[in-house]
């Protein structure tokens, strides 16, 4: 027999989730401003050390502090750091291989007495590599035998039987966070190349990618000389379909762009389609940008003006190419 919850039960039910869930994330973000409080000079000693590393950063765990382990050394790599996790029950069997004496491990147990954890340390130190602890328990075997021992203790687990880890994780993720963030602006470490670390990602495409690497060059490129008239002008502005056409002079640089709008106020306008010439209906000294300029400049100049093409130009002001909100599209950079 299936029994259906009341109205007044179901409401209850939903309240009390709202309630648990403003109550878990006021004890963990509790957790993390006490970190903020108690992180000391030990911090910067653990900066200190990974700066100096002549190999990589080895981040190890297990259970869910493998996990926070997994995501830290990842954080670690994407900004500036080289960094790989290796999982500490595998370590006695073959992946301790990995590390050598010119790597950091950072090695992740609140607890600090992690049987697996502490069974490859003493490896570790006898191969001569730096340990950095993050532990919730300065007193363990790991805080003792670590170089540094970052202290990571909670209060309390947002659990409500405070057994899940559920708070010291988060508080042990915010460290590492920190530790990234640190090493990051101390290597100088800028937005290109975070771009260069994500190539396949939309930040790496809209910071690695120049108006040189989309733009349509040589016969693909609308252009009229300036002694063209209204009808050639089109006739090139709907061959290229691209919506409008550069006009230049004899030296080919630009002295104006003809496009759709200008089309549709010329209708209303010129007496003789014929006989007009591009010049006296084209936009003068119309917005144009550079190759070597980011594809997502063009993005923001064409939001901005609102247009949906733009001529790209040389330093001496000659016709480079063009591009439209399309190529932009294809290239992924909008």
């Amino acid at each position: 027999m299936i029994t259906v919850a009341s109205s007044a039960d179901q409401a209850d039910a939903k309240a009390r989730s709202l309630e648990l869930a403003r109550e878990v994330l006021r004890i963990e973000a509790d957790a993390v401003a006490e970190l903020a409080r108690r992180v000391d000079a030990r911090f910067a000693d653990a900066v200190d050390v990974v700066l100096q590393c002549r190999g990589r950063i080895v981040v190890s765990g297990i259970g869910k502090s493998g996990h926070v382990a997994r995501k830290i050394a990842a954080t670690l790599a994407s900004t500036g750091t080289p960094a790989f996790f290796v999982h500490a029950a595998e370590a006695s069997h073959g992946d301790l291989g990995m590390i050598t004496r010119d790597d950091v491990v950072v090695a992740i147990s609140y607890s600090g007495e992690t049987e697996e954890l502490l069974a490859f340390i003493p490896l570790v130190k006898r191969q001569g590599a730096k340990l950095i602890a993050l532990t919730g328990n300065p007193g363990s075997a790991l805080a003792q035998d670590a170089d540094i021992a970052l202290d990571v203790r909670v209060s309390k687990e947002a659990c409500p039987l405070n057994l899940a880890p559920t708070a010291s994780t988060t508080a042990t993720l915010a460290l590492g966070d920190a530790l990234a963030v640190a090493l990051l602006d101390a290597r100088g470490f800028g937005a290109e190349d975070f771009a260069r670390s994500h190539p396949g990602g939309t930040l790496g495409r809209r910071l690695l990618t120049h108006v040189r690497d989309v733009m349509r060059t040589g016969d693909d490129v609308p252009a009229v000389s300036d002694s063209a008239s209204l009808p050639e002008a089109v006739l090139e502005m709907s061959k290229k379909r691209m919506g409008m056409t550069a006009v230049l002079d004899a030296g080919g640089r630009v002295v104006g762009i003809f496009t759709d709008g200008d089309l549709r106020r010329a209708l209303d306008r010129v007496a003789d389609f014929r006989t007009t010439s591009v010049v006296d209906v084209m936009t003068r000294d119309p917005r144009v940008i550079r190759p070597e300029q980011l594809a997502v400049e063009s993005v923001e100049m064409m939001e901005r003006y609102k247009v949906h093409g733009m001529l790209v130009v040389s330093e001496d002001g000659r016709l480079a190419g063009a591009l439209n909100i399309h190529d932009l599209l294809r290239a992924k950079v909008v």
